[in-house]
């Protein structure tokens, strides 16, 4: 009932060794701190970055490398697409991922991959990975320990923190996430908010129908199973486990608790 492959399809996982040995789909955000002390590497460096501090002309990154982009020629097609764009003297520089000035990254621990775009007044904090073809969007707030997919979208204003996206999550507006995991192609409409910390003293209690079981964390947010989608300003209560193709109706509130494939909460 509360297996990994209940919520979650871990073939094209990049980080499927984060989910070996756990019991419970929540069971992952213990592991993630030491997961991303254990996977990310201090991957900028530049003298032009200064913890905080807004960058002051747009860079890209390629090869391992991060280089001024003012000579260079950017298109910003669709991003999760492969669409974005990066030619230098005339050749297209393949898999360059581009940090628009005016970005704030704080401590050297954010790793990216190809054509990844993070846009001006975007504020990252170490540790973060983000994946490949991956966009995090202007005014967006990765707190630290954000674990990013491939072609995933953090968009404008939403907020993330201790927190997992899979493949193709997207949370394009006005969200917030804290201590949660999307699975593969969950969608959150705009003004989506995972609550994750209880009124009440101790740990966040996983309601299911045959108990309910100490998660061990003192902040739980949403489990969302692959495929889920929620609606405009939805909100999910602390320890709220959606198995895949759920939808949360706009306005609704999520009670904690474990909700079967398919089921619409209205």
């Amino acid at each position: 009932m509360l297996t990994m492959d209940s919520f979650f399809d871990l073939s094209d996982c990049p980080f499927a060794d984060l989910f070996n040995g756990c019991v419970y789909p929540w069971e992952p955000l213990k592991k993630l701190k030491d997961h991303m002390t254990l996977y990310t590497t201090p991957a900028f460096q530049h003298l032009c970055l200064a913890d905080g501090v807004p960058l002051p002309s747009p860079y890209i990154f390629l090869n391992g490398k991060l280089r001024n982009a003012r000579e260079c020629i950017i298109s910003y097609g669709d991003i999760t697409r492969g669409g974005l764009t990066v030619w230098e003297n005339g050749q297209i520089l393949e898999g360059a991922s581009v940090i628009m000035a005016g970005a704030v990254l704080m401590g050297r621990n954010i790793n990216i991959g190809k054509g990844v775009l993070i846009e001006s007044g975007a504020l990252i904090k170490a540790p973060a990975i983000i994946g490949d073809y991956s966009e995090i969007r202007q005014g967006a707030y990765l707190r630290g320990h954000c674990l990013i997919g491939r072609r995933c979208v953090v968009g404008h204003t939403t907020e993330c923190k201790h927190s997992i996206f899979f493949n193709d999550a997207k949370a394009g507006h006005f969200a917030y996430l804290g201590d949660s995991i999307l699975g593969n192609n969950v969608n959150l409409g705009a003004g989506t908010k995972c609550a994750n910390l209880r009124f009440l003293p101790g740990n966040v209690v996983v309601k299911t129908p045959v108990g309910s079981l100490d998660s061990g964390l003192r902040k739980l947010g949403a489990i969302m199973g692959d495929n889920t989608q929620t609606g405009c300003n939805a909100v999910t209560s602390p320890g709220t486990l959606m198995k895949p193709d759920c939808i949360l109706m706009p306005n609704t509130t999520a009670a904690a608790g474990l909700y079967m494939q398919k089921t619409v909460i209205r």
